[in-house]
């Protein structure tokens, strides 16, 4: 069966052009040449295609870009290699999200810090931490107290505590202090760890969607492998 780009531009909406860049690029197989030079696709490449624009989803256009030269290469090894490091990026980031929503959880209201002011020594004392561990969460932007403009003490508000248990928290979880810093910002951002919930529920979701998306990919991209 002979196909022509504009037979597989239209299944899923593309451009002709498009068709003939992803070639070009190595997403599908070459095509062979009428005698007038024009393209002839076969139905192999249409599940090429299908398989790399099922890819996307899952792994960014990138590394399925990536995963579709290495295929068609013959390099089924380097295919699975980045497959498996997609995996191993969405699995982080799945025990990122449950660390920081196990450690909202454990800010309960006994936790909460209370009204007014303190400084380091008492801070320190109350997460059983060193006073120099908090200087370094400092310096790395996680909890910045003011400065007492004449003693020059850190002066810690109660949203600074807050920050500042759940930076403690994520810490033992083994977690960096730039991946917490982020984190703290957009706590910072949302208002408080109760606005935050709406934002990990919608990272919840990217996440549950890019799992299924990988899902698919294994298929098509098995399905491939059985026409090559």
């Amino acid at each position: 069966m002979r196909l022509r780009p504009i037979d597989l531009a239209r299944e899923h909406g593309l451009s002709t052009q498009a068709v003939r860049n992803y070639e070009e690029a190595g997403f599908l197989p070459p095509a062979e040449r009428s005698p007038h030079g024009y393209r002839v696709y076969a139905p192999r490449h249409a599940v090429a295609l299908r398989t790399f624009l099922a890819l996307i989803p899952a792994h960014g256009h990138a590394t399925a870009g990536a995963i579709m030269r290495a295929v068609n290469d013959g390099a089924v090894e380097r295919a699975l290699l980045l497959i498996d490091d997609s995996h191993a990026q969405l699995a982080g980031d799945r025990r990122t999200l449950e660390a920081v929503e196990r450690a909202l959880r454990d800010l309960v209201p006994a936790a909460q810090p209370e009204p007014g002011t303190t400084y380091i020594g008492p801070l320190a004392r109350r997460l059983g931490l060193r006073a120099a561990t908090l200087r370094k969460w400092e310096r790395a932007g996680l909890v910045v107290p003011r400065r007492d403009p004449h003693t020059g003490y850190r002066v810690y508000t109660s949203s600074d505590v807050r920050d500042a248990l759940l930076a403690h928290q994520l810490r033992r979880g083994g977690h960096g202090l730039t991946q917490i810093a982020q984190v703290l910002e957009q706590v910072r951002t949302a208002g408080g760890p109760e606005p935050l919930q709406a934002t990990l529920r919608q990272w919840r979701d990217r996440l549950t969607a890019r799992g299924l998306a990988m899902l698919a990919g294994a298929g098509a991209i098995n399905t491939y492998l059985g026409t090559s």
